[in-house]
């Protein structure tokens, strides 16, 4: 059973459910860690594994944040909980009325919706109104509402700092993508539709796919990187430039993947694009000889970087 509702009234389970609710932006190692849990958990019981995450992300609510901000898109982010064993997934949405639902009633909510059986929380995890719902809170909810509430530690990186979405968001912005795919426990990606570019680059010999990404997700810094790009069931070594283009003078920012030994004609399929390796950042040159060569020197070396 894979399962992806957008709201929690939309689901009456009748098998018992193990839950655990959280934004799960990234779907990182310190989720996964949890889900693992409560994967084992409930198929061992022969329960349901559910996942409650949120949108848009409580920073855009109560923070105000804009621009690019999401590291993975809601039907991205489904797909990944599926895959790690998740039954039912609820991207439930995250708005002034959900902020002000006193930590007792979701409870009853979630009782009522999930047949909620067991409950697993992270230490620093709390819900409701003003997150009046810690883990003593909701163990004493559990004790009279008849579920069990399991607490786990936050999973740290070497350097003993918990691992989390803003980390990765940071590394991002540096184009760091390969301390990005530790955190994540892979390598960071991006996908959207192959859409008509100015087509410069096939007139230089090295055709590209423009992507057109969805516009609030996390994109890696400006520059050159040694990707896989993956076409349906296809996986080819692709390498791909972001940014604006400062040898045309450019403004836009453009994401552009040359697949290498690669050409045929895949305007509006839907492209993936794993980051491996920064190979470079943006960089103006002073004519189309100079770039072609740049060029030619980053396929190489993206070649060399790629398994």
């Amino acid at each position: 059973m894979s399962q992806h509702v957008y709201h929690l009234t939309e689901l009456r389970l009748e098998r018992p459910a193990i839950v655990t609710i959280g934004v799960f932006d990234g779907v990182h190692r310190g989720h996964q860690h949890l889900i693992s849990h409560i994967v084992r958990e409930a198929h061992d019981a022969g329960h349901l594994a559910v996942v409650l995450t949120l949108f848009p992300h409580p920073d855009r609510v109560l923070r105000g944040q804009t621009g690019r901000y999401y590291l993975t898109p809601p039907e991205q982010k489904a797909r990944l909980l599926h895959a790690l064993g998740v039954d039912v997934v609820i991207t439930h949405p995250f708005d002034d009325h959900v902020r002000h639902i006193r930590a007792a009633d979701f409870v009853d909510l979630l009782r009522e919706h999930l047949n909620m059986a067991g409950l697993w929380v992270t230490a620093d995890f709390a819900l409701g109104y003003q997150r009046e719902g810690d883990y003593t809170f909701l163990a004493a909810q559990g004790a009279a509402k008849g579920f069990r509430v399991q607490q786990i530690d936050l999973l740290t990186d070497p350097d003993h700092r918990a691992i989390s979405s803003s980390q990765i968001r940071a590394a991002l912005a540096k184009g760091d993508v390969e301390s990005a795919a530790t955190s994540l426990g892979y390598p960071y990606r991006i996908e959207g539709e192959v859409i008509s570019g100015d087509k410069r680059g096939r007139t230089i010999g090295f055709p590209t796919a423009n992507l057109k990404v969805w516009e609030e997700q996390v994109i890696p810094a400006n520059g050159v990187y040694a990707c896989y790009a993956a076409l349906g069931t296809e996986r080819h070594k692709a390498v791909t430039n972001i940014g604006v283009r400062p040898t045309f003078n450019g403004t836009e920012l453009r994401i552009e993947a040359h697949l290498l030994d690669f050409d045929r004609d895949i305007y509006g399929h839907t492209l993936r694009l794993e980051f491996m390796a920064r190979l470079r950042g943006e960089q103006r040159f002073d004519g189309i000889e100079a770039l072609i060569a740049q060029i030619r020197a980053d396929a190489a070396q993206g070649r060399a970087r790629l398994p």
